[in-house]
């Protein structure tokens, strides 16, 4: 008698592999950048979207009297330079490498295609726009509403991947970035994260290693009220 087949579990959106389908993607080039070089400015023409494949950057605007300030730290699986599918014909941003980086750009009619004739990979990059903008929104009611010491440790765990889909380890290491950066993406000065970054690490929270260990104890300050 034969036995039956067990059922194979449905693959989910998660499960799509998206750098193997852009590895074999036209129209696509991969480019290598050294920490603190510029991959594009704010101002530059657009007519593609970049994505991440090793490092970290640094997205920042700049207004008209000087002031930059950082909106986004981007690790390896994630777009940017969107804004082109809407239409945008600048750069709305600048986005700096914080560490090495290797960067896959599409350009946009190539990215257009993919999105229409590969539904996994449409639902993908679906899924990816809708976490980030609720990750926005997030980060809007942590400037209003927390403190300069839970939003630091709110980067900081954003940082590590904390809290993300993938398993992940109680340890993880994210690149070593200057507390001017960490000031300007929580909107304190300079000091107060010294003091802050100082704590944590006394506290066990946060280790140096080369980069920056952090610790899921960490989210014991973003919890506590």
């Amino acid at each position: 008698m034969k036995s039956k087949a067990r059922p194979v579990a449905p693959k989910t959106v998660l499960d799509f592999d998206v750098e193997s389908y852009l590895n074999a993607a036209s129209a696509r080039t991969v480019v290598s950048y050294r920490r603190g070089e510029l991959i594009f400015t704010q101002g530059d023409a657009a007519g593609d979207i970049r994505y991440l494949q090793k490092g970290a950057i640094k997205l920042s605007v700049l207004s008209r009297i000087g002031k930059e300030a950082v909106v986004a730290m981007l690790g390896p699986g994630d777009f940017f330079g969107e804004g082109v599918l809407t239409g945008q014909t600048l750069r709305m941003g600048t986005a700096t490498a914080v560490v090495p980086c290797s960067v896959l750009s599409i350009e946009k009619d190539a990215m257009v295609r993919l999105l229409h004739e590969e539904p996994a990979f449409s639902d993908r990059f679906i899924t990816y726009m809708l976490a980030r903008n609720i990750r926005i929104e997030a980060d809007l009611v942590d400037q209003l509403f927390n403190s300069s010491e839970k939003r630091l440790a709110r980067v900081l765990l954003l940082l590590a991947r904390y809290g993300e889909a993938n398993p992940v380890s109680p340890q993880r290491t994210v690149p070593k970035l200057s507390q001017e950066t960490l000031a300007e993406m929580i909107g304190a000065t300079r000091s107060r994260v010294n003091f802050f970054m100082n704590k944590f690490r006394k506290l066990g929270f946060i280790e140096y290693n080369g980069g920056i260990k952090i610790n899921a104890s960490l989210l014991s300050i973003v919890l506590h009220d």
